[in-house]
């Protein structure tokens, strides 16, 4: 018996459940409070009570979480950070955070720093590191009190030596100082992948906190078991890579939400609409997995190109506010959120909401019923129909495909949902209502690589040959068992503008963490 806890904390709700295996033991939603971290415990003790499971038979923890995206949107708990690119002469028109807003630019202290370096897509140099550079931004980084640099090279993800040499001088000049390389993280495009290394290096603190406090709300629980934390991918990081890492965070809820419906159910490729108190996230699964974004994502104002899921979300949840008559209705993007359990109608509250919508329809048995019993029948079934209409256009739009894949609702507000939606069948599984924690007690390992390849020396068998092999290595190296990886995307894409027969490869590969049970 291999037990697995998982823990989604979202900005209304923290759920957890308790795996054994494939079957859901136990699974409860509480309240997520101010400091996070008391909502977790009482999650914990819920869970536990509710499986009866000794605590010591608990093997492991996943985690899921929204810190730190929350944090770059509200701007709070941000560090200082110094900006270094390594790209001029080539780069100088575009300096970092060219595109960010002025008040997130700010708040990580607008410490800019251009330097002469960088590679051609083949690795050849665009000019020497300027290393005497490097030691005068040394100097200011110890006047300033800066902790914190990102450092950025053009086309690092091919050939990251020059970030590498530059982080070396860096902090042999500043004893304990903390540095992000772009190449670490991001992909080819390079105010992007700039972008998301400064933005990253900005959360080191938070995120160290951040662990440290899960690690001691675990404690607080009596449990002694590993945890891990689930990246925007939905497969897992190590506690230590978080600390390196947070920003692959980013987006893991919905992620989780969506891995967590394709386990309840059973199916791989569908549409997933996770209904909260809040928002709708839509989104399309892929072999089990959220089919990722190709495209540049925005963050909090600032464009990014790591990874991430190709997800939206609409303002309709179960603490929606409904206001006006049937013929002229406005629904949403207003919300009670966590209030919900206060101020709407079947609670005691004077806001109608989607929820009251629910409970009025026969859909929901909460609250006190008696509060909308007498609720116009034809308005109830025109606010359904609008409902229908919302979650119908959202669905449509994260189809690729004429083909009739199901519709997957999940979360606590998947009782809005019709039966149908448009031509296409709703599932809704057993324990819909804590997917997103399912989503992350189920996480599995990655591996993966984004790399230019030259055609003109070696053959595309043996470039995808090698893409593959890094990939296996790299989710071996994060504990991976190698008998059970697949691979879930290869990408392989010619580049007609670049000289050398070039193409890009991209291979991503899971597989199950090592000493649990698939």
């Amino acid at each position: 018996m291999v037990l697995r806890l998982g823990i989604d904390v979202g900005g209304t709700n923290t759920d957890a459940v308790i795996l054994d295996g494939r079957k859901v033991l136990a699974g409860v939603k509480c309240t997520t409070t101010e400091d996070v971290m008391s909502g977790i415990s009482e999650a914990l003790e819920a869970v536990l009570e509710k499986a009866g499971v000794e605590r010591a038979n608990v093997d492991v923890a996943m985690i899921g979480t929204t810190h730190f995206t929350n944090a770059v949107i509200e701007r709070r708990a941000l560090d200082p950070v110094a900006a270094i690119r390594l790209g001029l002469p080539a780069t100088a028109c575009l300096p970092p955070m060219v595109d960010w807003p002025e008040d997130l630019a700010e708040v990580v202290g607008d410490h800019r720093y251009m330097l002469h370096g960088g590679y051609e897509f083949d690795g050849r140099e665009i000019a020497e590191l300027d290393r005497d550079g490097l030691r005068r931004i040394a100097d200011e980084i110890v006047a300033k009190g800066i902790r914190t640099a990102a450092i950025s090279s053009v086309f690092s993800p091919i050939n990251r030596e020059m970030e590498e040499e530059a982080r070396d001088i860096l902090q042999a000049a500043v004893p304990g100082l903390s540095v992000v390389l772009s190449s670490e993280i991001g992909r080819i495009g390079l105010l992007e992948r700039e972008s998301a290394a400064i933005m990253n290096a900005s959360l080191l603190s938070l995120a160290d906190k951040t662990i440290t406090a899960f690690g001691d709300a675990l404690k607080g629980a009596g449990l002694t078991c590993p945890f891990y934390v689930t990246q925007n991918d939905g497969t897992l990081m190590a506690a230590h890579m978080v600390r390196r890492f947070p920003v692959l965070t980013f987006a893991s809820g919905p992620t989780n939400s969506m891995r967590g419906a394709a386990f309840l159910t059973g199916v791989k490729d569908a549409i997933v609409i996770d209904i909260g108190g809040t928002t709708t996230d839509v989104g399309s699964l892929q072999k089990g997995f959220p089919r990722q974004a190709s495209t540049v994502v925005d963050v909090g104002g600032v464009r990014t190109n790591f990874r991430m899921p190709d997800v939206f979300a609409i303002g309709l949840g179960g603490g929606t506010i409904i206001s006006g008559e049937k013929d002229d209705l406005t629904i949403g993007p207003k919300s009670v959120g966590y209030r919900l359990g206060s101020e709407a109608r079947v609670f005691g509250g004077g806001t109608l909401t989607c929820t009251d919508i629910a409970v009025a329809a026969g859909e929901a048995e909460i609250g006190d019923p008696s509060k909308v019993a007498d609720m116009d029948p034809d308005f109830v079934a025109a606010v359904r129909a609008r409902i229908g209409e919302m979650l119908e256009d959202a669905v449509e739009r994260s189809r690729v495909s004429p083909e009739p894949l199901p519709v997957i609702a999940v979360g606590g507000g998947s009782i809005l949902a019709p039966d149908r939606i448009g031509d296409l069948e709703v599932l809704r599984p057993e324990n819909f209502a804590v997917a997103n924690a399912v989503g992350a007690a189920i996480a599995q390992i990655s591996g993966e690589v984004e790399r230019i390849f030259s055609l003109a020396s070696q053959s595309r068998e043996d470039c995808l040959a090698q893409a593959d092999s890094e990939a296996r290595a790299t989710a071996i190296n994060a504990g991976a068992v190698a008998e059970t990886l697949d691979v879930i995307e290869r990408e392989d894409v010619p580049l007609a503008y670049l000289p050398g027969n070039a193409t890009r490869i991209h291979v991503k590969v899971v597989g199950d963490m090592e000493g649990l049970d698939a």
